[in-house]
């Protein structure tokens, strides 16, 4: 259910969908253009579009530190 909320977001859905369901170059592509996206964020807004990704990966950094630490 969750997927196909996602999937119908315009643009970023069928590239996401392709990209899940498609062959190995979908899936290359799908990066490259996620990697192209953010070049532009940079381009356009500087330093928060470096920021944020970084403040918002914190928690998930974290939590791999607690798991790798328990054991």
């Amino acid at each position: 259910m969750i997927a196909r909320l996602v999937y119908n977001v315009p643009i970023f859905g069928w590239m996401l969908k392709e990209a899940v369901q498609g062959s190995q170059t979908a899936k290359v592509l799908f990066l490259i253009n996620c990697a192209l996206i953010w070049l532009l964020a940079i381009a356009t807004f500087g330093y928060p579009a470096i920021i944020i990704p970084a403040l918002v990966l914190v928690p998930a950094v974290f939590v791999v530190l607690i798991l790798i630490t328990m054991g």
